[in-house]
């Protein structure tokens, strides 16, 4: 989910989406085919990241969703 309070543009969004799905894909042993929900919980600041498809913010998501996911296969 993510929400519009914590990521304005539409394309953001998106961007967000798309980099879920591809960590989700690529990790190594592969999710259960269940249904996982992934939340965004906190902003990114739109100073920081001034453009959607940026790599800088492709690398953020990126590295708060393997932390995520690195965390949940520890329990």
């Amino acid at each position: 989910m993510v929400p519009k309070r914590w990521a304005r543009r539409a394309v953001t969004r998106n961007a967000i989406r798309r980099q879920i799905h591809a960590v989700g894909e690529s990790l190594q042993p592969p999710l259960a085919a269940d249904a996982h929900l992934v939340r965004l919980r906190a902003g990114f600041a739109r100073s920081q990241f001034p453009s959607a498809s940026s790599t800088a913010l492709k690398a953020a998501v990126r590295a708060e969703l393997l932390l995520l996911f690195a965390s949940r296969e520890r329990r």
